[in-house]
């Protein structure tokens, strides 16, 4: 009976979602990035921060994309929900099974026609800092990162080690992917690791400008 009220629950949770992101207008730029990897069976990352990441995370939903979740209690609900929505998850995190789901993310990038999305400062932060997992994975896997942000002129925030972002309803959302991001094995991590993070601030405050947040 638990596991039937539990249907119910992220059913009734992952339609409300749909309802509450459907209600806005919508701006998607730069998305023939994703849609020409697509086209030609290519794997790739593609990474968004975690503050915003509802905006990219409800557009790229229904292609059924991988992406990663945690262990503890509130993960599991958030694994329900985001199946119901169309993600497909892998479970880890960098305390457990940290090198075991990081393999798993590259043998999956190593094949084609995969694509896996990550919020590379999650999920404990700190916000806007990447951590290693992206970039190694993109070097490791050969696959390239396509940096996105998104945004919405009203939202809620909730404050814990980053501001959360919930679009509120009938709101305006900007989205934007940046080109394709492509690292070498043998490229300086450092380097690349700072070029994601500079393409990603790029990202977001192109979005913030066009929406007028300050």
């Amino acid at each position: 009976m638990t596991g039937f009220l539990n249907n119910i629950k992220t059913t009734i949770l992952a339609l409300l979602i749909r309802l509450l992101y459907g209600s806005c207008r919508w701006k998607v730029a730069g998305f023939q990035h994703v849609e020409d990897l697509l086209n030609k069976n290519g794997s790739f990352i593609i990474a968004y921060w975690h503050g915003n990441m509802f905006i990219p995370y409800l557009r790229l939903a229904k292609y059924h994309f991988h992406i990663l979740a945690g262990f503890h209690r509130d993960a599991d609900l958030g694994v329900s929900i985001g199946e119901k929505l169309g993600w497909n998850f892998l479970r880890g995190s960098s305390s457990q099974k940290g090198s075991e789901v990081f393999q798993q993310i590259v043998e999956l990038l190593s094949k084609p026609n995969n694509v896996f999305a990550i919020t590379p400062d999650g999920p404990k932060g700190p916000a806007k800092i990447p951590k290693p997992g992206a970039v190694r994975a993109a070097q490791k896997s050969g696959v390239p990162i396509i940096p996105a942000a998104g945004r919405s002129r009203h939202s809620w925030g909730f404050t814990n080690w980053d501001t959360f972002h919930v679009t509120k309803p009938f709101t305006r959302i900007e989205l934007k992917f940046g080109e394709p991001l492509y690292f070498s094995i043998n490229d300086d991590f450092d380097i690349c690791n700072n070029k994601l993070k500079t393409l990603l601030d790029s990202l977001d405050n192109e979005v913030s400008e066009s929406l007028k947040i300050t």
